[in-house]
């Protein structure tokens, strides 16, 4: 087992991706605290892991509060001991074009895309140099490369998810801490549900994933979760402040 006798955070893990890569940690041996604002979720994603013989708890995190995160940290650490694995993958999807994006949506976008991420780091390094190190991943997007009118708050915060990404994983080298991130194309979660919802942003979504050079489909949330897997395993052990793209080749 890749994971084996590893112990995992992973946020968002109430559905998409971050219950995808629960499931995959899981099997691979770690022991996974399921954290999510949705409650439901979060415990749905835990009672399927236990019925699997893996070993899960779940808290209820709002990321965007610093007070929470800690509590998650601290919580993680009381259950299972140490924190070996800390995966950002809770995000908010949310904006307009410039002129008419309201505040408090760009603050929103950015407490839970990026400052939940500073947090992460504040908070589960100390745990994780207790043990020798450890390992943060992050999910950005490939939104980035491909940047789309009418997203400029969610692009530009997962733009930076990258850049602080590099900054933490020479900060963190020292004490053995590899920090990378892995950015998804069009994958299907939660968020392209809503986009699909909409005739014109439908219409976006075909044509888009016409253009994936691999498959004319879109990513799978499993597909993600390997590739998080591999960050998060020994065998990336002299990987960190890459950016690991998952896009079908629509960015060739």
């Amino acid at each position: 087992m890749r994971l084996a006798n590893k112990v995992a955070i992973i946020t968002g893990a109430g559905s998409g991706i971050g219950r995808a890569s629960a499931y995959v940690f899981a099997r691979e041996g770690a022991r996974i605290a399921v954290a999510d604002i949705d409650d439901a979720g979060g415990e749905e994603t835990v009672a399927a892991i236990k019925a699997d013989d893996g070993d899960a708890i779940f808290v209820h995190t709002d990321v965007s509060k610093a007070s929470e995160i800690a509590n998650l940290v601290k919580v993680t650490g009381d259950k299972f001991g140490k924190i070996d694995i800390f995966f950002n993958n809770a995000g908010a999807f949310e904006g307009d074009i410039c002129e008419v994006l309201e505040e408090e949506v760009w603050d929103r976008v950015y407490a839970v895309d990026v400052k939940s991420i500073f947090f992460s780091a504040k908070y589960a390094a100390p745990e994780m140099r207790k043990t020798g190190g450890g390992v943060i991943i992050n999910t950005a997007s490939n939104s980035v490369n491909n940047p789309t009118p009418g997203m400029c708050c969610y692009i530009s915060a997962k733009g930076a998810v990258i850049a602080l990404t590099k900054v933490l994983a020479v900060e963190l080298a020292p004490d053995n801490i590899r920090v990378n991130c892995v950015s998804p194309s069009l994958t299907d979660t939660g968020i392209v549900d809503r986009i699909k919802a909409d005739s014109v942003s439908a219409e976006w979504l075909n044509a888009m994933v016409s253009r994936f050079p691999l498959e004319k489909r879109l990513i799978k949330p499993e597909e993600i979760a390997h590739a998080a897997l591999y960050l998060a395993s020994d065998e990336a052990s002299m990987t960190t402040g890459i950016n690991l793209i998952v896009d079908g080749g629509s960015g060739i």
